[in-house]
């Protein structure tokens, strides 16, 4: 799975780059190296032919919650289910992201707790495979600009190479020759789930691990030191 990730400032200048393709102004966001759960994201996405920048829930909010903080958040969607599973399907079929990311934490039971590591390239930040789906704040007017508010999940799929021996799912990624496919509306679920499957695949072999401090694991805790290499 993905339950936690960081964003620095080399994500940062990756945003940047793909947001030429507009002038739609982006919204303000700040670097973590503790991203969790029900955080507000950037995400890249498109509408209308052009890419847009949106800060986004992270976390799957059921259109049938009563509020839109309300419940556990969905934070994951699997590769093998996420184009039939009726809370997913129809968000896989139109309303897909980039989850910029610098790299992922997960945990592996060790003697003495769980020790948390980090996953990352050596050549590039990670863009990372998002669903996003809308909630509808019934509090509001249809016509208010805040009836209308985004969440979204991350695509998983089970890990090959370096990540699985962490853990046995990973993030599914895109390569940046697959990303004007992946946020177009050109293919069929099945040809996206065929292109996600390989670009995943690809990414998986350039990415390695170290072990980092359990001081990541708080959510209070961020900063640029909960990514350094420790010895164990």
């Amino acid at each position: 799975m993905c339950g936690r990730f960081a964003m620095n400032k080399d994500t940062d200048d990756l945003i940047r780059e793909f947001m030429t393709t507009t002038g739609r102004p982006a919204p303000e966001w700040r670097p973590s190296w503790n991203v969790a759960p029900t955080d507000s994201v950037p995400v890249i996405r498109e509408r209308s032919g052009e890419r847009e920048l949106d800060l986004v829930r992270w976390g799957i909010v059921s259109p049938s919650s009563p509020t839109f903080g309300g419940g556990k958040p969905i934070i994951n969607a699997r590769i093998e289910t996420v184009a039939t599973n009726g809370l997913f399907k129809g968000a896989f079929a139109s309303h897909r992201c980039l989850v910029p990311a610098a790299g992922y934490y997960e945990w592996q039971v060790q003697n003495g707790g769980k020790q948390p590591y980090f996953i990352s390239s050596e050549t590039s930040d990670l863009a990372m495979a998002g669903i996003i789906r809308a909630w509808a704040d019934r509090a509001k007017s249809p016509d208010d600009p805040d009836y209308w508010r985004l969440s979204m999940a991350i695509i998983t799929r089970d890990a090959h190479v370096a990540p699985g021996e962490v853990h046995d799912r990973m993030p599914a990624c895109l390569t940046p020759d697959s990303y004007d496919a992946w946020l177009g509306n050109e293919l069929s679920p099945r040809d996206l789930l065929s292109l996600l499957d390989q670009t995943s695949f690809d990414v998986a072999h350039d990415l390695g691990y170290h072990a980092v401090s359990k001081t990541v694991n708080s959510v209070k805790n961020d900063g640029p030191e909960l990514v350094e290499p420790i010895d164990l």
